[in-house]
């Protein structure tokens, strides 16, 4: 049974494809999984590689958001406050069913027992099915700090560059994008075209942006690199990224969930 669609397309202004994948929240359940660099404040159960035991469900897996000096935002997850949540934040809510919800701190979201992570990064991208004021602002360094065009150690950035966002749909779908040359008003309408009605932006610049996701030759087989597949070509990380004990970022997992009985 499909479980995730994926696309490419052209954003208004653009030259270059983005990449968008459509997730249906009924057949899978996410997870956060936390690095030693971001958020930091380790260890974690669930932090690179995936295990075994994870893998034989795994469908997808994508990055997660900035480091978090630089993401205006909290971190909860484990049980644990790992950095305190600000209200009007952008932010992924994951709950204890695998369910997800994405909006502004304090307002669309809030802290419940059933929470079981927050990753804040920035404002909202999308509010009410349409791109914020913020992300049409001309001011798209407040977006984050990009790579210039060969170099990030370069002291001007550009601001159509790596970005990737995810939105939630009307109906609970949740929505991945990403693309070479995009900036923040563009991330936005690709949510927006795909039916998000709230969105956030994820990481960004070259070396972040990361959707894959896992299709074992058997039944029974385990998600691993092999199998894996990028949502859109030359993203420096891959398929193999989420299963290297090396990787020190934070990302989220999309697993199947159990069939129902009968």
């Amino acid at each position: 049974m499909p479980a995730v669609y994926e696309t490419t397309l052209v954003p208004p202004g653009g030259t270059h494809p983005a990449g968008i994948a459509w997730m249906d929240t009924r057949l899978l359940s996410a997870r956060l999984y936390s690095g030693s660099k971001s958020p930091g404040g380790g260890p974690y159960r669930y932090t690179a590689p995936i295990l075994p035991a994870q893998a034989a469900t795994l469908v997808a897996a994508f990055n997660g958001g900035f480091m978090m000096n630089a993401a205006g935002g909290g971190y909860y997850t484990e049980g644990r406050m790992v950095v305190p949540l600000v209200v009007g934040a952008a932010s992924l809510v994951i709950y204890t069913n695998g369910s997800v919800n994405i909006g502004a701190w304090g307002t669309d979201v809030t802290m419940t027992p059933s929470v079981a992570s927050v990753r804040q990064n920035l404002v909202p991208l999308v509010a009410g099915g349409q791109p914020t004021a913020q992300a049409a602002s001309a001011d798209w360094q407040a977006w984050g700090a990009t790579c210039a065009a060969t170099s990030c150690t370069a002291p001007v950035g550009l601001e159509s560059q790596w970005r990737s966002g995810l939105g939630v749909t009307a109906d609970g779908a949740l929505v991945y994008v990403d693309g070479p040359a995009l900036d923040p008003l563009q991330v936005a309408q690709l949510l927006v075209r795909a039916g998000v009605v709230r969105g956030m932006e994820l990481d960004i610049n070259p070396d972040w942006p990361d959707f894959a996701t896992y299709d074992p030759a058997t039944a029974g087989g385990l998600a691993a690199p092999a199998n894996g597949s990028e949502l859109l070509p030359g993203t420096v990380q891959g398929p193999a990224t989420f299963f290297a004990a090396w990787w020190a970022r934070d990302f989220v997992t999309m697993s199947a969930r159990p069939a129902p009985a009968g």
